[in-house]
C-alpha cells in the first residue's frame, strides 16, 4: 500500500477498500521505524484525529480527491499542534497559533497530516546538514546527503514514509533534493502559492511547492496549493486551474531548449549521460531539441548569494529573544541579550548569510553589490524570455553531480553554493521548474545515486510542464523505482 501513488490511494479510499485511519496508521508505523531522521515532530494522536475526520467525510460523500491522503509538511510551514521550528534551535520549541495558508488548504481538502519534515535551518542549505536536528540521510545510500533545503521532504517520499509532502524552493530547494532522492518535485511560478505562514528566508525568491512520486500526483497537490491569498502581498491574483487538464496531451512538435551552458566542463559525465538519454526519449515522443543559450547562467551564483542573504538578514532580524523563540539564559542588559540569543540560536550557515546580507546592504556597499545584483537579475530573466522565443520548455540537469557523501562539503560552503548553478537562475527569474527522475549516476562505494532532469517553463506554464513530465513518466519507470529497503 505504501508504494501506491496519490491517485491510486484516492481510488482505494473512495471505493472503501481502505480507510483513512488504516492508511494513517500504516505510514505512522513506517515513520517510526525509519532511521533517516526525516521528521522533526510526529504526533500520532493529532494525525489519527484528522484521519477519523477524513473517514467521516468519505462516508458522507463530502470528500475531495485528496481526502484521507496522508501528507507531511516541511518544517518551514507553521502548523497548529505540530511544532514549527524551521530546523533551528531558535524555534526548537515553537508552537504556532495558526496554520500556514498551504496547510489550511490541505486541511480543508481533508488530507491527513503525518508530521513535520526536517530541513536546513531557515531553508538555508543544499544538503540538509544545517538542521539543528541533525542531517537527513538519503534513502538510496544512507552515507549520502538527500539534498536541501527540502531534504526531509524528498527523503520521506523516496523512502515511502509519506505519499505527499510540501516543500519550498528559494534557489533550488525543491528540485535539487527531488533529483538527489529520485522523486518528482515542482517549483511553481513565484506568487502562484501563498507564502503566508511560511517562515521567510528570502521573500522575493521563496516559493512553496509539492514533492511526490509522479507528475500526476504533483498536479493533484498543486490544485489545492495554488491560489490567490490576500494575506500574502506577493500572491498573484489568477483564476484557479486544473493542473491535470493537459496530462495526456501529445508532445508532437514540442520544442525543447537545451542550454549549452548547462553542459559544460563542470557537469559530471554520469549525470550528462542520464540527461542526454532522457532528451533522446523526448525525441522519440515527437519533440525537437533546440540549441539555446542562457549566457548569464554563471552570474546566477554571485547574484543569488548577494540578494538572498540581504533579504535573510532583514527577515531574521525578528528573532531577538524578546517575543518568541530561544532566549539566552544569562545576559547583562538588552543589547547583551540580543547578541547572546542570536549567537546561541542560529547555526553557522545562517550566521554567515546574515553577515553577508548585512554587509551588502550597508552604507557604501548597497550600490556596489545589492543594486548591481538586482540589475543582473533582470538580465537573467530576460535571457529566459529570449530563449522562450525559440522553444516551449527548457531542459537540462538539476545539479552538476549526484548526491555527495555526508560531511564532504561541510567545511567548504562555496562548494555547496556551486552545486546550485543550474537551479538558481530559474528562481531569480521567478519561473516554474520541475525535477523528474531520469536515471542513476555513480556515487559512493556500493550504491548508485539518482539523477534528475530539470524542466523549466515560462511564467504560469505549470500545466504544460506537468504534461511534459507525465508523458516521459508514461514511457519510463525511473519514478517508480525505490530504494532496496523500502
Amino acid at each position: 500500500m505504501h508504494t501506491k501513488t496519490i491517485k491510486q490511494l484516492s481510488v482505494l479510499l473512495h471505493t472503501k477498500q481502505i480507510s483513512a485511519t488504516e492508511l494513517a496508521n500504516l505510514f505512522l508505523r513506517r515513520m517510526q521505524q525509519s532511521d533517516l531522521n526525516a521528521f522533526t515532530h510526529i504526533d500520532e494522536t493529532l494525525t489519527l484525529q484528522q484521519a477519523a475526520a477524513a473517514d467521516k467525510r468519505l462516508a458522507q460523500g463530502d470528500a475531495t480527491a485528496l481526502t484521507g491522503i496522508p501528507i507531511a509538511h516541511k518544517d518551514i510551514f507553521v502548523t497548529r499542534g505540530w511544532r514549527s521550528t524551521a530546523g533551528s534551535k531558535m524555534l526548537a520549541n515553537y508552537s504556532s497559533p495558526f496554520d500556514a495558508t498551504v496547510v489550511e488548504q490541505f486541511n480543508a481538502a481533508g488530507m491527513v497530516t503525518l508530521g513535520k519534515l526536517n530541513c536546513d535551518e531557515f531553508a538555508m542549505g543544499s544538503s540538509n546538514e544545517n538542521s539543528f536536528f541533525g542531517p537527513v540521510k538519503n534513502p538510496w545510500d544512507k552515507s549520502a546527503v538527500p539534498g536541501g533545503s527540502s531534504g526531509g521532504s524528498a527523503a520521506a517520499i523516496a523512502a515511502r514514509l509519506a505519499p505527499a509532502a510540501t516543500a519550498t524552493d528559494t534557489g533550488g530547494s525543491i528540485r535539487q533534493p527531488a533529483s538527489f532522492c529520485g522523486v518528482t518535485g515542482i517549483k511553481p511560478t513565484y506568487g502562484r502559492v501563498s507564502r503566508f505562514g511560511m517562515i521567510a528566508f528570502a521573500s522575493s525568491l521563496d516559493q512553496g511547492g509539492p514533492i511526490a512520486k509522479t507528475a500526476e500526483d504533483c498536479a493533484l497537490l498543486l490544485n489545492e496549493m495554488a491560489g490567490f491569498d490576500p494575506r500574502d502581498s506577493t500572491s498573484v491574483e489568477r483564476d484557479s486551474e486544473d493542473f491535470t487538464r493537459d496530462l495526456n496531451g501529445s508532445l508532437q512538435g514540442l520544442k525543447i531548449g537545451v542550454p549549452r551552458e548547462y553542459f559544460g566542463p563542470g557537469l559530471a559525465s554520469d549525470v550528462e549521460q542520464a540527461v542526454r538519454a532522457a532528451l533522446n526519449e523526448y525525441e522519440k515522443l515527437g519533440a525537437t531539441l533546440v540549441d539555446i543559450s542562457l549566457p548569464k547562467t554563471e552570474l546566477s551564483i554571485p547574484v543569488y548569494y548577494v540578494i538572498a542573504p540581504a533579504e535573510a538578514s532583514s527577515n531574521l532580524s525578528r528573532f531577538d529573544g524578546v517575543r518568541y523563540g530561544h532566549r539566552a539564559s544569562e545576559y547583562t542588559d538588552l543589547s547583551d541579550m540580543y547578541k547572546k540569543t542570536r549567537a546561541e540560536g542560529f547555526g553557522e550557515e545562517v550566521k554567515r548569510r546574515i553577515l553577508v546580507g548585512a554587509y551588502v546592504l550597508s552604507h557604501g556597499y548597497y550600490d556596489a553589490y545589492y543594486l548591481q545584483a538586482q540589475k543582473i537579475r533582470r538580465l537573467i530573466a530576460q535571457d529566459f524570455q529570449d530563449a522562450f522565443r525559440q522553444c516551449d520548455v527548457i531542459m537540462g540537469p538539476v545539479a552538476p553531480t549526484v548526491a555527495w557523501d555526508l560531511g564532504d562539503k561541510t567545511d567548504d560552503p562555496v562548494a555547496n553554493y556551486l552545486a546550485d548553478i543550474f537551479t538558481l537562475s530559474t528562481s531569480l527569474a521567478g519561473l516554474p521548474g520541475m525535477s523528474i527522475p531520469c536515471g542513476f549516476g555513480q556515487g559512493g562505494k556500493n550504491a548508485k545515486r539518482p539523477v534528475g532532469l530539470q524542466i523549466i517553463g515560462n511564467y504560469f506554464n505549470e500545466a504544460k510542464l506537468i504534461n511534459v513530465a507525465h508523458q516521459y513518466q508514461s514511457v519510463t519507470d525511473w519514478h517508480l523505482r525505490q530504494p532496496a529497503d523500502t
